[in-house]
């Protein structure tokens, strides 16, 4: 350069003053150089870092002495060097500086868990917060899945483990190697006590819980007009459900009066709701209320855990989905709504069905009436062509021709019956025939055998015999009894006497001389 000072340039430069070059002021730094904290001579800058890095002071001097004479020989003694450090120089030296603090390598910690994030790796990042500061801690997977306690938002605890620098973002964080809780945080005590009052009273109760219709023309929304969340709802709904209706109701979500305005923008939908039926505009009124807000911390949410809103919920006419945060966060109006979404698009996803399906379930109902249809067509069709039948089977001509067809089939049937019982019965008789001759000869001689007997012994014993003996059957003739007593054959009766051969007509004498006094006279043989 020409002159001492800053390089000739008009734009940046050319309002300094010049200045003349001074023999004594060489190894002073110019006034327009940038300070730098380590803006030492070489050698001193040399030796200073020598000494830094040795263990010992002892040792580190001949390692100055060497550093000394291992300088340039061109640089003066005393000159000024001005050292730029790299961000990774800083970063080391302060994660040198933050590791040989015996202190922070094994420290514990006592605070309230803020926002906890555990990653695909199955790392756990939580803050750890007091009233004035906070602590990014990381819980690595193996450490984490062998603790019986995971960290939650709200929660209390002492957490055991060391400070160090993340180099690559340059922040510090405290690597947690344990953790137990050391009690509730003020707002998660806070909360736990709302809802032990609240569920006493029996606002989450299941029983009042009511179902959501199942395609509602028109869906009220109580969100922030501005936020991403009305517009996630907007196009949800449009997208499954193009024929439904949104009302919104602006609140502010967040923030000092957030709870209020919760409440307000709920009555609002409320009394438009009455409005529509009183005006006798029933279709208009909302069939279901949304209430949404983004995800955030549990301070963020806290406006969804006052008692004012979760009775708004509690209190509203048509069913509420409470869709507050992700699906981590829990709000009180999520116990007291009647249906609770993980997220906001998921919240417009259950009040709303998806045009989809409802083609799909029109389709198959289509087709199964149009199946059902052509079934009762078949049906009628085959009972009329029935019928059709039934009416020519009633006609004179076709009675009378099926019944001289069944005529006919019948005698057929008793001709072919008559036929195979004649022709089974004269086989009989030719079985019969062949067995009969031998047991009718035995049979007939059987038989004249004791017919030859009975008659010998009739012989003995019947009347002929003793007629033949000489004595004789006597009859009245009036009536032809058998007389055995005189006192049956008076004087004058008229008598037939039955020999052993022929038989003699009398009549009894009253005049005779026997003991009796009767006299048989005897009429002609017969």
């Amino acid at each position: 350069m020409s002159r001492s000072g800053p390089p000739q340039n008009e734009h940046l430069w050319g309002d300094l003053p010049i200045e003349e070059p001074r023999g004594d002021d060489r190894s002073k730094p110019p006034d327009w150089a940038l300070p730098a904290w380590d803006s030492l001579p070489i050698e001193e800058a040399a030796a200073a870092r020598l000494q830094r890095e040795a263990p010992g002071g002892d040792a580190a001097q001949p390692r100055a002495e060497a550093s000394r004479a291992e300088a340039s020989p061109t640089e003066p003694a005393g000159g000024f060097a001005l050292r730029i450090l790299q961000v990774s120089e800083i970063t080391r030296a302060v994660r040198d500086a933050v590791r040989s603090d015996a202190g922070l390598r094994d420290v514990w910690v006592e605070g309230e868990v803020g926002r906890v994030t555990v990653s695909s790796a199955g790392h756990a990042y939580f803050t750890l917060k007091d009233e004035r500061s906070q602590l990014a801690c990381v819980f690595f997977r193996d450490d984490r899945l062998g603790s019986p306690f995971e960290p939650r938002t709200g929660l209390r605890v002492v957490v055991h483990g060391r400070i160090d620098l993340f180099e690559s973002q340059g922040v510090y964080q405290l690597y947690v190697a344990a953790i137990q809780p050391a009690g509730f945080g003020d707002l998660a005590l806070r909360f736990e006590a709302l809802k032990a009052k609240l569920a006493a009273e029996g606002l989450f109760e299941s029983g009042r819980k009511r179902p959501l219709p199942q395609r509602p023309a028109v869906i009220g929304v109580a969100t922030s007009a501005t936020g991403a969340v009305w517009h996630d709802i907007c196009h949800v709904v449009a997208r499954r459900w193009p024929l439904a209706r949104l009302i919104l109701a602006p609140c502010q979500v967040q923030g000092e009066g957030s709870a209020a305005s919760v409440a307000a923008a709920l009555d609002r939908l409320a009394r438009w709701g009455e409005m529509c039926r009183a005006e006798g505009r029933p279709d208009d009124a909302p069939a279901v209320v949304i209430l949404a807000r983004g995800g955030g911390s549990l301070e963020d949410l806290w406006s969804f855990n006052d008692e004012r809103v979760v009775r708004a919920v509690v209190a509203h006419p048509v069913p509420v989905v409470c869709g507050v945060g992700h699906e981590v966060d829990v709000t009180l109006a999520d116990f007291a709504a009647d249906v609770r979404a993980p997220t906001p698009s998921a919240a417009a996803e259950m009040v709303v069905p998806d045009r989809t399906e409802v083609a799909v379930v029109l389709r198959e109902l289509a087709r199964r009436a149009g199946g059902h249809a052509g079934r009762v067509l078949g049906g009628a069709r085959a009972e009329l062509a029935a019928e059709g039948r039934a009416l020519e089977r009633l006609q004179p001509s076709a009675q009378l021709a099926q019944a001289r067809e069944r005529a006919g089939y019948l005698l057929d049937r008793a001709t072919r019956a008559l036929r195979g019982e004649i022709g089974r019965r004269r086989e009989a008789e030719h079985r019969l025939a062949s067995r009969l001759g031998p047991v009718l000869v035995a049979q007939m001689g059987w038989r004249r055998v004791a017919l030859e007997r009975s008659s010998a012994g009739l012989a003995a014993l019947g009347p002929q015999a003793t007629l033949n003996r000489g004595y004789a059957i006597v009859r009245r003739r009036s009536d032809d009894a058998i007389v055995r007593d005189e006192a049956e054959a008076p004087a004058g009766e008229r008598l037939s006497v039955r020999l052993a051969k022929g038989e003699v007509a009398a009549t009894v004498d009253p005049e005779s001389d026997t003991k009796s006094g009767a006299e048989l006279h005897a009429g002609d043989l017969r």
